[in-house]
C-alpha cells in the first residue's frame, strides 16, 4: 500500500486525537502516506450532526527523506478548507530499500506468515 485515505467523522477534539494518533502510527508502521479527511462545521437539521470537529491532513512516514514531525500538509483545525499535497511515491521506495527502519523487509517469516483467503462465490 502506498497511500491509506481515511475519511472520518468526529464530533469532539478526543475523537479527532484519536483518529490522528493512530493515522499517523499507520503511516510510520506501514512506510507509506495516510490521507485523513473529516467533516467540519454543523448540520443543526440534521439529528445528532449538530456539530462536528475535524482538521485534514497527509501524514508520512518517520524517516530522512520525509519531513521530521511526519506530516507533509495539514489544514488550519475545524476550518472548511479543500488540502492539496504533492508527494512522491519514489520516496517510498527509497525508504523500503535504504530506510533506517526496514519494517518490510524485516519481517519474522520464522515466526509466522501471511495467508490470503480468497472468498468464495
Amino acid at each position: 500500500m502506498d497511500i491509506l485515505f481515511v475519511p472520518f467523522l468526529t464530533d469532539t477534539q478526543n475523537g479527532f486525537s484519536r483518529v490522528k494518533l493512530c493515522a499517523q502510527a499507520r503511516a510510520v508502521e506501514n512506510e507509506c502516506y495516510v490521507a485523513i479527511a473529516g467533516s467540519v462545521g454543523n448540520l443543526p437539521k440534521v439529528h445528532n450532526m449538530d456539530i462536528q470537529y475535524a482538521q485534514s491532513a497527509v501524514f508520512t512516514p518517520s524517516d530522512f527523506a520525509f519531513p521530521y514531525d511526519g506530516v507533509k500538509a495539514q489544514t488550519t483545525p475545524n476550518t472548511e478548507m479543500i488540502l492539496i499535497a504533492d508527494i512522491n511515491l519514489d520516496d517510498l521506495r527509497e525508504l523500503h530499500n535504504f530506510g533506517s527502519v526496514k519494517n518490510l523487509k524485516d519481517q519474522r517469516k520464522d515466526v509466522y506468515e501471511v495467508k490470503r483467503i480468497h472468498k468464495v462465490e
